[in-house]
């Protein structure tokens, strides 16, 4: 049962917005290989800014994906891609349908 989950906010360089909304299409391939994440969603919310939204039956789980090859490559080409570090919150899921 889904009771965590994660939101992240990422904002594109100038110039890299294509690249970032690529590297996140592509990611989910790495996220289907995640047992414990239940579900993964990657959205654009505008031109240069763009998230993930992820959710988790246990702790364990969501420490998995936090450190595992999605979270690695994105850091790996921050400083290239991103205007900022990542916003990530940590959510308890109340209700899913």
């Amino acid at each position: 049962m889904e009771k965590l989950s994660l939101l992240a906010r990422v904002q594109a360089k100038p110039g890299q917005e294509a690249t970032v909304e690529n590297f996140l299409k592509e990611a989910l391939a790495l996220a289907q290989r995640e047992e414990g994440t239940l579900r993964w969603y990657a959205f654009k919310i505008n031109e240069n800014t763009f998230g993930i939204f992820d959710t988790f039956a246990t702790e364990d789980d969501r420490q998995t994906h936090l450190s595992g090859e999605i979270a690695k490559a994105l850091m790996a080409n921050a400083d290239a891609l991103l205007s900022a570090p990542p916003v990530i919150e940590r959510l308890e899921l109340l209700a899913v349908k």
